[in-house]
């Protein structure tokens, strides 16, 4: 794989990273990115190894070794070792007020006819009674799930 980013660390950065590892009480993800660096570093005192040797004795991707570079020749150590947030979250269907609501409503007797609430029956009643616009299934289900 062909390097994007060159990583030259200096002494006090090899020093912060060597600390780190000599601790060794950091998540694991931090530790290998630690590791990364120390192999990818091409300073006066680095091995300066390519990728796929790094990628090789750590066990991990190559892609892996090209991004740590990148996060690294963008935003020095600290960025390089970060776990990066997701970065597509999705936002809840229902607030506390409707979950609560809907909780409410799966503790109700059923209709008529019926023995006891389907998670299909509590969506269109939740929409039925004006809840929520739209509801599916499923987030009924996930929603109710997560009530002790």
């Amino acid at each position: 794989m062909k390097k994007t980013a060159m990583v030259q660390l200096t002494t006090d950065e090899r020093q912060q990273l060597q600390r780190l590892l000599a601790v060794g009480q950091a998540p694991t993800r931090q530790l290998t990115h630690a590791r990364i660096l120390l192999k990818a570093d091409e300073g006066a005192d680095g091995p300066a190894w390519p990728d796929t040797r790094i990628a090789e004795a750590l066990d991990v991707a190559p892609i892996t070794v090209g991004r740590v570079r990148q996060r690294y020749a963008a935003a020095g150590v600290a960025s390089a070792l970060a776990h990066r947030p997701p970065s597509a979250t999705k936002p809840r269907r229902l607030d506390g007020e409707q979950e609560a609501q809907l909780v409410a409503l799966a503790c109700t007797t059923p209709p008529p006819g019926r023995e006891r609430w389907s998670l299909r029956l509590l969506a269109d009643k939740v929409v039925e009674l004006q809840i929520v616009d739209t509801i599916s299934h499923e987030t009924v289900r996930q929603a109710l799930k997560q009530t002790p």
